[in-house]
């Protein structure tokens, strides 16, 4: 494929052998970042990220990538190895402290503090309810750890939770009640041509 970035020399060697092993795999399926992307349900620009080491990838996009690079059993495993490793290793930039918000002599201010005209008061913080900032999708290093996945990832854990005894029943209930249903509508199309 193209000529890839050369990566940071500051790099961990876990992480710079990790993210070299990333980019052959993703050469060898022989896909753009845009296909790679449709395919594994992570973003061109996410997978810039990943393959540039900016960032490192969730676990489920490097199994993502194996699946679609035909990638299966103990190589599986060890990328998995690989990116435990790397995710260790990873640079981890520093998260500035929040300056502590000055409260009044008589106490705090029961909500937001703003001035006329309903703007709010310079060097006022907005709220942020939980749940809905930066640390609600990661983890408190920025590390995402559980993105959203592709319903038919989600088709294969659902199905390896289950037991594999109460799903043979529950498929020939199913398949009872076509036929029951097939046999309904070809007495009434019999019915109603006779």
């Amino acid at each position: 494929m193209g000529a890839w970035q050369p990566l940071p020399e500051e790099l961990p060697a876990e992480v710079r052998h990790f993210v070299e092993q990333l980019r052959l795999l993703k050469d060898r399926t022989g896909m753009s970042l845009v296909a790679l992307g449709t395919r594994t349900a992570y973003s061109k620009s996410s997978w810039q990220r990943y393959l540039n080491a900016s960032q490192p990838p969730p676990r489920q996009a490097v199994v993502a990538l194996c699946r679609v690079a035909g990638v299966a059993g103990e190589e599986t495993e060890r990328f998995g190895v690989r990116w435990e490793l790397a995710v260790r290793a990873w640079p981890r930039e520093p998260v500035p402290p929040v300056p502590p918000v000055p409260v009044p002599a008589g106490g705090p201010v029961p909500g937001p503090v703003s001035v006329p005209g309903g703007e709010p008061a310079p060097g006022a913080e907005a709220s942020v309810p939980a749940g809905h900032g930066v640390s609600a999708a990661r983890g408190r290093d920025g590390y995402e750890e559980e993105p959203t996945l592709p319903w038919w990832d989600l088709l294969d854990e659902e199905s390896s939770r289950q037991p594999a005894g109460p799903r043979a029943p529950r498929l020939l209930l199913y398949a009872a009640l076509l036929a029951v249903v097939l046999l309904l509508a070809a007495v009434a199309g019999a019915v109603t041509l006779g």
